[in-house]
């Protein structure tokens, strides 16, 4: 039987599991195999290409338990995608005629890499799955096996995905503070940014856990200054919403009336098609990154709301305020980490067993199990019928039936 070698790889954006996932992955396979050898390449795929590496077992087994209540990603992160050949080729992680999947396999391979854990979204892992079969075809038997991280838990068939919990919770945390700032002027207007591109489960999850905490709180309803509706949400802007914009502004214009301000938890990818088309139309340049995903910081959605809404709700201030970097950076809640040490342990049970996948709860089997790399990809929108959500909608005035027969 041959000697088990692990590598380890974090890619994509942050997200509140990458530490801790390492740290638990490095803590199981030290106490199962005590000689293993554990390789943690720099940068996600930059470090395969460059030749970055560190030995984590010389360096993280005594502190592995440690990382459970870090941030980040001890390895770094990058979004490098190995089939973008003039991209690679740009950044310098190749030279002219290589072929950067073949590079990174050929690493693995003079690495004597057996098994391999990538920690990233669907793109990294399905990439992970094409190192896989590139290196079956040259003979050379890899296994891997994939956690999945997205801060707006859109993969599929995954109910959940790490330190997507987190998000959401350091999300809801943020707006306590700013939303204080509405009393700093009259008739302001806040626009809180949260991360989010093609699903709303972030900016969703986020509002409903603000609003629980609003009821933990004494407010005094006789006094305008501290009314609760002050400091609640007025409306939810997601991707997956249909919203008549011109019925939508009336409703906000009368809240603004009665409550001096108006708060909104806007999705930075609700709207974006219409964004990005008015910006072609003018000529301008639409930055994209390395997936052909536009930069969404490039284009600012918040601003780009702030601007149509202020003249509309005759705001005397407006504050756009972003989240997703103080989100997505934060350690792991308690709920995050029991999911995220569940999953690295099965991780490790089928990256010795030399089973490929995706570890994370099916939707369609209802349990943790290693899924296939066939059925994984990105794009999972935020179901908007869930009762919590619809509850909340009408609280807040923004529900009308007829969103729904629309999509």
């Amino acid at each position: 039987m041959i000697k088990p070698k692990v590598g380890i790889l974090t890619a994509g954006g942050l997200a509140p599991c990458l530490s801790s996932s390492i740290g638990r992955l490095v803590r199981q396979y030290t106490r199962q195999v005590p000689d293993i050898e554990i390789i943690g390449y720099l940068y996600g795929y930059q470090g395969l290409l460059t030749n970055e590496k560190i030995d984590l077992c010389q360096n993280f087994p005594h502190v592995a338990e440690v990382l459970y209540n870090f941030g980040g990603s001890i390895l770094g992160n990058s979004r490098v995608k190995l089939s973008n050949v003039k991209d690679c080729l740009k950044r310098g992680y190749i030279h002219p005629g290589e072929n950067p999947l073949e590079v990174a396999a050929n690493r693995l391979a003079a690495d004597g890499i057996t098994i391999l854990h990538t920690i990233g979204g669907d793109d990294t892992n399905i990439t992970a799955a094409e190192l896989a079969s590139y290196l079956e075809r040259k003979n050379y038997e890899l296994t891997v096996v994939g956690l999945p991280k997205t801060v707006d838990n859109d993969i599929y068939p995954i109910v959940q995905t790490l330190g997507a919990w987190t998000a959401a919770e350091e999300t809801a945390r943020f707006f306590t503070n700013i939303a204080n700032e509405n009393t700093t002027s009259s008739r302001h207007l806040i626009i809180h940014e949260v991360m989010g591109r093609n699903c709303g489960w972030l900016t969703a999850y986020a509002a409903k856990l603000y609003r629980d905490n609003l009821e933990m709180r004494t407010f005094y309803p006789q006094i305008k200054g501290l009314s609760k509706a002050r400091w609640d949400i007025h409306a939810v802007y997601i991707p997956e919403l249909i919203i008549d914009f011109k019925e939508e502004i009336k409703r906000l214009q009368r809240l603004m009336e009665v409550n001096d301000c108006v708060n909104i938890f806007l999705s930075e990818g609700a709207g974006v098609e219409t964004i990005v088309a008015e910006m072609e139309a003018a000529g301008e340049e639409v930055l994209r990154d390395a997936f052909n995903h536009v930069r969404l910081d490039e284009i600012n959605p918040g601003q780009w709301f702030a601007k149509r809404l202020k003249n509309e709700l005759q705001a005397d201030k407006v504050l756009v305020q972003k989240s997703g970097y103080f989100a997505r950076s934060a350690a792991p809640n308690t709920q995050d980490l029991e999911l995220i040490l569940k999953s690295a342990d099965q991780a490790v049970t089928f990256g010795l067993n030399g089973q490929s996948g995706v570890i994370g709860i099916d939707e369609k089997e209802g349990e943790m199990r290693c899924i296939e790399f066939g059925r994984i990809r990105g794009g999972k929108p935020f179901d908007i019928t869930q009762p919590w959500f619809n509850e909340m909608l009408k609280e807040i005035g923004q529900y009308r039936e007829e969103i729904y027969h629309q999509l």
